[in-house]
């Protein structure tokens, strides 16, 4: 029998990567929070690979620094290795990743939500969304618990009628051997849901494993950290390894395809494109005669071995002789079987840019509910529908971060006004702004939107301050500093670049190739270090290309500024095309500049509609 359990400003179910962040973000703003989770040993899980960062995802996890976030934090106590990938090409594409301790990230996750004020866990299964008058109203549980609350932040990850597949087995269950949330029906809310599937791989006993056939792969010496409020000198770090599969590998599998769960038509959902399972590369690529798989520590006390590359939805006997043909696995011991896991999620087209559900109000969906794979993209999303389902209680300017802000904004854009077939991953290549949208300057592009929150304290903005104070006074110092001549040769010479004839300003140096700001130390010395000294540097650089994409944004935002009202009846809209007014009424964009974007939508189309505004707006 359904009981009143208590009032609360925020409900967020599902305590994954999205819900920490928006249940943090909530009750760090003062409103009094729940947060329900069906085991709280799942809180933080990292279900599949123990890494937070990466190509793009460690922008992500930057931003949500400079938002007020906590994974970055968290990441920079639990690292076991950090790693600076694309070092060798330009800034826009570099970024940090790190191996992670999995259980130390999520007890650290978890004590700083045991101790945060104004938020309560409690495990319970949601089983039901109670709404009145197209508004949520609050939650119930599976113990008839009623929480009631004005605002929901639904966070549910790959729980949603999850179900794990391994071969010829199947069983309704989450990750790692979690309960599923079953009994939650959003389609009694009006949602429409998709079936999406994602995997891992085994996990295997390192002392079974023989290193010395692997290659090792270790970290950066002076490794940079994730949040920019964590300092201090490096902790001991520990290498990853990295091996191939081969011939006999790909001749197992497919022998043995007819057995895979992928191509049997036992798996219904729709897998990630660039995350593809050791079959499913097998079968796309079958002129590759080897692929990539790295070996990777899940915690400093573990003998767990994450094996990257292998994800698998075979059966465990197939799995096991597989692995054993990689070169240092060949008598590998599983400690955990590879497994598929299918599971609900929404049609983010649904969805509003501040991810509010556009049919009842109060209602937020952040992470793998919206349709999208990784813990980075999670958080994202998290911190965002945290802070909009504040700023919705409080009747206030919600948080919507522009494509040309940020990863974060870039990704909720893609969701709401082209939704996705399949897992959304975030890359670089997604971003049209990306030599604006640096890791190096994610404190700059968005510190000052956390601080107008309320989220950014006094600590993180003032150093944000001092970064930026520092890093423009040594632009100016260098722009306005002669470089000793024969000092500068000298540091071209080693370059193996052609000696200077006339002066040369100290900044210009760093226009040649391969010269560095930390060159610079012998020619006119140094001030900053790590993001502070590549924010700089980039500047300098980049100074004319970083130019001419701000003129690209300045021209991007003049559409974004036009906006559409929500009333119009697209069907009215004489000229339209009836796929545009389709689309256009399926997502109702918020402004021109994003109806540009949705795909069906014409740029004749647009032309139709701006002439339409004007007109509208004129009445």
């Amino acid at each position: 029998m359904a009981y009143d359990a208590g009032i609360y400003d925020v409900v967020v179910v599902g305590a994954g990567h999205a819900g920490c962040e928006a249940a943090l973000a909530c009750a760090r703003l003062g409103k009094k929070t729940l947060l329900l989770t069906i085991n709280l040993d799942g809180i933080a899980l990292m279900a599949c690979n123990p890494s937070i960062g990466g190509s793009s995802k460690g922008h992500l996890v930057r931003e949500v620094d400079a938002l007020g976030g906590q994974i970055g934090l968290c990441a920079d106590a639990a690292y076991m290795q950090l790693k600076m990938l694309g070092t060798s090409k330009g800034a826009a594409v570099q970024s940090l990743r790190s191996q992670q301790d999995k259980k130390r990230y999520q007890m650290e996750m978890k004590w700083t939500l045991e101790n945060t004020d104004n938020l309560h866990l409690t495990s319970a299964e949601v089983t039901r969304i109670h709404t009145k008058n197209g508004r949520v109203c609050g939650v119930e549980t599976h113990l008839g618990a009623v929480y009631t609350a004005r605002a929901v932040v639904l966070c549910t990850g790959v729980y949603l009628k999850g179900r794990v597949i391994i071969g010829e087995h199947t069983v309704s269950s989450g990750p790692s051997g979690l309960a599923p949330a079953d009994a939650l029906d959003l389609k009694e809310l009006g949602l429409s849901l998709q079936r999406f599937k994602t995997g891992t791989p085994a996990r295997v006993d390192a002392r079974s494993i023989d290193f010395s056939k692997t290659v090792v792969q270790h970290g950066d010496e002076r490794p940079q950290y994730f949040s920019f409020l964590t300092q201090g000198a490096p902790r001991e770090q520990y290498p990853c390894y990295l091996t191939y599969t081969n011939k006999k590998t790909h001749d197992i599998i497919r022998k043995n395809i007819h057995r895979s769960p992928l191509y049997s038509g036992v798996i219904e959902g729709m897998g990630p494109r660039y995350c593809p399972s050791i079959e499913d590369k097998v079968v796309k690529f079958p002129d590759k005669d080897r692929h990539q798989i790295f070996i990777e520590p899940e915690g400093i006390k573990t003998n767990e071995m994450y094996i990257q590359g292998m994800s698998s939805s075979l059966p465990e006997d197939v799995q096991k002789q597989m692995y054993r043909t990689v070169p240092g696995l060949e008598n590998a011991v599983f400690m955990r079987t590879a497994y598929a896991i299918e599971y609900d999620c929404i049609d983010p087209l649904q969805l509003k840019n501040t991810l509010e559900t556009k049919n009842v109000h109060g209602l937020f969906c952040a992470g793998q509910i919206n349709g999208t794979s990784g813990y980075e993209e999670a958080a994202a999303q998290g911190i965002v529908a945290g802070i909009n389902a504040v700023q919705h209680l409080k009747q206030e300017e919600p948080l919507v971060i522009s494509r040309s802000e940020g990863y974060a904004g870039v990704l909720i854009d893609d969701l709401v006004t082209k939704g996705t077939s399949e897992p959304y991953r975030m890359m670089t290549a997604r971003a049209e702004y990306r030599l604006l949208l640096r890791q190096d300057n994610a404190d700059m592009r968005l510190t000052e939107k956390g601080r107008r929150i309320g989220l950014v304290e006094d600590a993180r903005y003032d150093a944000y301050m001092k970064k930026r104070e520092t890093v423009e006074r040594e632009i100016v110092r260098l722009k306005s500093t002669n470089a000793d001549i024969e000092k500068a040769n000298a540091l071209l010479g080693l370059k193996g670049l052609p000696p200077l004839k006339t002066g040369i300003k100290a900044a210009d140096l760093l226009l040649r190739q391969g010269v560095r700001y930390a060159d610079l130390g012998d020619i006119c010395g140094t001030e900053l270090e790590a993001d502070a000294a590549l924010c700089a540097e980039t500047q300098i650089r980049y100074a004319g290309y970083i130019e001419k994409q701000q003129r690209q944004v300045d021209r991007f935002l003049s559409l974004e500024k036009r906006s559409i009202p929500e009333v119009i009846d697209y069907k009215t809209v004489k000229g339209l095309r009836l796929e545009a007014a389709h689309k256009l009424a399926t997502v109702r964009p918020a402004t021109l500049g994003q109806a540009m974007r949705i795909s069906g939508v014409s740029p004749a189309d647009i032309s139709v509609l701006a002439v339409y505004l004007t007109a509208f707006k004129r009445r």
